[in-house]
């Protein structure tokens, strides 16, 4: 019996998404809960699993197809349908012997003979078909090596592919740099990787006078490449067009939406550190045994997460309707992260009840799923502070989008080391500077001022976070 495959339930307010790439074909056995598809929402680039096992019948949906949840992926065929699927094959010789008794039945038309002759006409349109079949390989060639020259100058981790691409590419030892993608905004599907492979093997095994002649023949179609000139070209110079992805789309939308909503304020301050990074220095040895890197920002998610509890104004939301305030009576912080695809900010939830070691643990992981692309919309979903490390890539201070509907959020700037005066005298403290960006609406500047002191008092202090219940 056939298994129909839809589309699940995406998560909250994500009704559709991009097919990147399909993962498996017609004739492949999957199990349930396999990768089948590789989709793009507004939020991030997910794996979609089967909900059943089966061999694949076929496939409804294509790469660069818009699906909505609910959608016909794949027809399985199930467990009970192959005793079914032998007794379609006799259906085709069963299909033989009605010729013989027809011309039995219609003997006296002789009309009958004609009939078959016009399937020998059908060869003549094919001939066309023939000249036709090598206009394709020089336009195609052209797109391809425009594509080469924009990606060329791309590391292997900046180039747009996903985890299940990315892993076949190790085992066969294809460095995606060098790969040009096909898929939706350039997109490195399995196939552009085995073309790599096939091309390689083919390198290897081809003479190069072969390899002249081919080279020759798609001159002829170089007429063709003025016409797509000024799509490459502006009035001032050369340009390159690509279609925006479904995440910087929503990303925009969210941005501009956050802007134009919410009145924004940003209290700027530094935090000493000092006595934090010695703690850390001290100990990061001995978390780097247990394969976990050590960085300041576990401290800063216990040191925000405890000042929540203090202060619940900004650990709250505005109801939608406007005429009520939410409590928020959990601590989830979403970290944003600056991926190949955009800014994504998956959430570590209950933080104000874990400790340090347990928090950089969840950040190690974190971590990792960045890296393999491995999200689900529930990770992306239920923070209530967001806190963005500008500071990894050299920045200072900023004034951060409140994440709506969060109502604050936190940019941590590039710590560095500053002459402070303390007690009147002049010391050398390592300082971190501090962007607090509040919703005006319902944070008064008094209260986000407190709460960033309470923030940086835990971060000056940092043996109260060490030792918190």
């Amino acid at each position: 019996m056939a298994i129909e495959v839809k589309l699940p339930n995406l998560g909250d307010g994500v009704d559709d998404g991009d097919v990147l790439e399909v993962l498996v074909k017609e004739g492949d056995t999957i199990a349930k809960d396999q990768g089948i598809l590789e989709i793009e929402t507004g939020k991030a680039t997910m794996q979609v699993p089967s909900s059943a096992a089966g061999k694949v019948i076929k496939v409804h949906v294509a790469a660069g197809q818009k699906v909505s949840v609910g959608t016909l992926v794949l027809t399985l065929e199930g467990a009970g349908a192959p005793a079914a699927a032998p007794a379609a094959a006799p259906a085709a010789p069963a299909a033989a012997p009605p010729p013989k008794p027809a011309p039995v039945a219609e003997a006296p038309k002789p009309a009958a003979a004609p009939a078959p002759a016009p399937p020998k006409v059908a060869p003549a349109p094919v001939q066309p078909l023939r000249p036709a079949a090598p206009a394709p390989v020089p336009v195609a060639a052209e797109p391809a090596l425009e594509a080469a020259v924009v990606t060329e100058n791309l590391t292997e981790a900046e180039v747009a592919a996903g985890p299940a691409v990315r892993r076949f590419a190790r085992e066969v030892g294809v460095d995606l740099a060098r790969v040009t993608g096909t898929g939706p905004g350039g997109r490195i599907t399995r196939d552009d990787v085995l073309a790599v492979v096939r091309q390689a093997a083919q390198a290897a095994t081809s003479p190069a006078k072969p390899a002249a002649a081919s080279t020759s023949a798609p001159a002829a179609a170089a007429p063709a490449a003025p016409a797509a000139a000024p799509a490459d070209r502006d009035n001032w110079g050369p340009i390159r067009v690509e279609k925006m992805t479904k995440i910087r789309k929503t990303i925009a939308a969210k941005m501009h939406e956050s802007w134009s909503s919410v009145p924004r304020v940003t209290n700027f301050d530094d935090a000493d550190i000092t006595e934090l990074e010695r703690i850390r220095q001290s100990s990061k040895d001995d978390y780097a045994r247990k394969g976990i890197k050590l960085t300041s920002m576990p401290f800063v998610i216990k040191a925000v997460a405890m000042a929540l509890k203090q202060h619940p104004a900004i650990n709250a939301a505005i109801d939608p309707s406007g005429e009520s305030i939410i409590y928020k009576q959990y601590v989830n912080i979403g970290i944003a992260v600056d991926t190949e695809r955009g800014l994504v900010v998956p959430s570590l939830r209950g933080m104000d009840a874990l400790s340090i070691p347990e928090i950089a643990r969840s950040l190690a992981t974190l971590a990792d799923n960045v890296r393999d692309n491995n999200f689900s919309m529930a990770d992306l979903q239920g923070s209530t502070f967001t806190i963005s490390n500008l500071g990894a890539v050299g920045g200072t201070y900023s004034t951060p989008i409140v994440n709506t509907p969060e109502v604050a959020i936190l940019l941590l700037g590039r710590s560095r080391k500053k002459p402070v005066v303390i007690d009147d005298e002049i010391q050398i403290r390592m300082m971190m500077p501090l962007s607090l960006s509040y919703d005006h609406r319902l944070v008064d500047g008094a209260t986000a001022a407190r709460f960033l002191n309470d923030v940086m008092g835990y971060l000056k202090t940092p043996s109260r976070l060490l030792l918190a219940p």
